[in-house]
């Protein structure tokens, strides 16, 4: 007879877990629709600023208030924005300089914060490649 009782109170417990599971995933699907609206529209201002981010990227160098000539500017993307060529227009490059764009409230990720301070602390170098003839030449 105890057999039978403790089987019955097994199974009885077993019954309550998978109803208690039951409800409990009930509510978490109903915060979580509730909440979808706001995750979208996070998700949406999120992507908004974003791309508004890299279109004023795009576009910095022909702004008014750009302190380079368009034309010395040239987009590189990542890990910086604008490598300026000072003096490329008259063919004389007097000086390179590293142009990071920011908007709102965008700061300097930690790449960005370490090519700044190499580019601070002068560590900079001119490297020359030469390709090796067996490659450019004709193979006929």
């Amino acid at each position: 007879m105890q057999f039978i009782e403790i089987i019955g109170a097994i199974v009885l417990l077993l019954f309550v877990l998978f109803i208690g599971y039951l409800i409990g995933k009930y509510m978490t699907q109903k915060k979580l629709e509730e909440k979808i609206p706001e995750i979208r529209e996070d998700a949406i201002k999120h992507s908004r600023a974003v791309l508004s981010g890299q279109f004023s990227e795009q576009i910095a160098p022909y702004l008014p208030d750009f302190p380079f000539k368009p034309t010395e500017a040239r987009f590189i993307g990542k890990p910086i924005d604008f490598i300026v060529f000072r003096g490329m227009d008259d063919k004389k490059i007097d000086e390179v300089v590293f142009v990071e764009v920011k908007s709102g409230q965008g700061a300097l990720n930690k790449v960005e914060k370490t090519l700044k301070e190499a580019v601070q602390n002068k560590k900079v170098e001119w490297h020359e490649y030469k390709v090796p003839e067996e490659i450019t030449k004709n193979k006929q």
